[in-house]
């Protein structure tokens, strides 16, 4: 390497021995990284994996960026070598000494073959023209380009290794308690193309495999960079679809708790709707039985017509013994609750019914009751023999208790009844120096 000058005021021998210091720490520095790079965990598996898609592609331009950080490393350790020898065979160099060591130090006075413009890349156009066989640097260039190029590798190298070290970890975990979930569905019977469940089942076990797969061979695909950040692998692995795989089973496992409860507590709930379904109609059956003595007992009177038993309801309740019988717990859940809904509705049904139809016998009882309570009133004030008192009692009391009652009717004579009484008794009130209440009581 000839010298062609030195660049700019020649070196002192002061300035030159903090050069070569700054440069020798640099040069430990760099072959620091260097071995910590080569030791990454992440490289080895790199290495040895078979890699797809983004990974691979961007993998292989790292090796070459690696390959040739390791190439400007040995050209970097040879100059400052030959600087150091130099340096070292004076104790006071003299004025040749300092201008060839300024050119070594601070000129172009490294040569590197077939440079490249960035990592794995062909040779791309030199700082001063088209692309070159091979193009001269100068020290501190020099560092910085093994800068760059050390950390677009690191980038990679830890990027690739965070998505390792993250996803199939988590992948192996959920599909252990994919596997625990599926052998619990088998026993309540939820199996593919029989129930819902069974068929989300094998669809998670399908989207986990070819996951798993992807994530080992194109893990990059799987990084999310962060915005705006230098640090190394700056970013995060994108967990987007574990989550979505992760959130249906949780769905799927709820669906099966569900079923277990089922039939956990399907001979209680059995029990239960059959006492529900027999009070209906035990309800019904009283309902018909008021109505036929409403319609023998009232007259002028609407009753509404009562329902048969709920047949449906009673066949679909042994459908769900069927089920349970047979262990069918996935078919027997849906039933239970729509049969569950279904009887209580049945129940106040009956109940409406009941009520309905007996409501003219409790409108006579009500008349009843007040005649009756009139009638003590009249007596307890002297008024029992009063005539006209008496004939109107009489003929509310004959309408009350014949058949078939005329309702409208005999509510008539009861007010006729409740006025008599109310203008003997009014006047027979003490003043108690308020107004005179002519209600009569009522």
């Amino acid at each position: 390497m000839g010298v062609t000058g030195p660049p700019g005021p020649v070196m002192d021998r002061d300035e030159v021995d903090r050069a070569l210091a700054r440069l020798g720490a640099e040069h430990e520095a760099i072959e620091t990284s260097l071995l910590a790079l080569q030791d990454h965990a992440g490289r080895r598996l790199l290495e040895g994996a078979e890699l797809t898609g983004t990974t691979r592609e961007r993998w292989a331009a790292t090796e070459g960026a690696i390959t040739l950080l390791w190439s400007y490393f040995d050209l970097y350790t040879d100059a400052l070598r030959t600087a150091r020898d130099l340096r070292a065979r004076r104790r006071w160099p003299n004025q040749d000494d300092l201008a060839e060591l300024t050119d070594l130090l601070r000129g172009e006075s490294v040569t590197v073959p077939g440079a490249h413009g960035a990592a794995g890349s062909a040779p791309s156009p030199s700082i001063t023209g088209p692309a070159k066989l091979s193009e001269r640097f100068t020290l501190e260039r020099l560092v910085s380009r093994m800068n760059e190029l050390y950390a677009q590798s690191l980038d990679l190298v830890v990027a690739a290794d965070a998505v390792w070290s993250a996803l199939p970890a988590r992948i192996d975990l959920l599909a252990a308690e994919l596997q625990r979930t599926r052998r619990l569905a088998h026993s309540v019977g939820v199996r593919p193309g029989e129930h819902p469940s069974g068929d989300d089942l094998e669809r998670i076990t399908r989207a986990l495999t070819a996951l798993r797969e992807q994530v080992v061979s194109d893990p990059l695909a799987f990084w999310q960079p962060a915005q705006g950040s230098s640090a190394p692998g700056g970013g995060r692995p994108d967990t987007g679809r574990y989550d979505r795989e992760a959130r249906a089973l949780e769905e799927v496992r709820r669906e099966i708790d569900a079923v277990l409860t089922v039939r956990q507590d399907a001979e209680n709930r059995l029990l239960k709707l059959r006492d529900l379904l027999s009070r209906a109609d035990r309800t019904l059956a009283e309902a018909r039985s008021a109505r036929g003595e409403v319609l023998a007992k009232i007259a002028a009177s609407e009753v509404p017509a009562v329902s048969g038993p709920p047949t449906v309801l009673n066949e679909q309740l042994s459908t769900a013994a069927e089920y349970r019988r047979h262990g069918q717990w996935h078919r027997l859940s849906p039933l239970l609750e729509s049969l569950e809904q279904r009887a209580e509705d049945e129940l106040l049904r009956a109940r409406e019914s009941l009520t309905a139809v007996t409501a003219p016998l409790a409108v006579r009882a009500e008349l009843r009751g007040r005649l009756d309570a009139y009638k003590a009133k009249v007596a307890r004030h002297g008024m029992a023999e009063d005539p006209l008192l008496i004939e109107r009692y009489d003929a509310a009391r004959r309408m009350l208790w014949s058949a078939p009652c005329d309702l409208r009717a005999a509510e008539d004579a009861v007010v006729r009844y409740q006025r008599a009484a109310a203008d003997v008794l009014v006047p027979r009130v003490p003043d108690q120096g308020g107004p005179v209440d002519r209600r009569g009581d009522s």
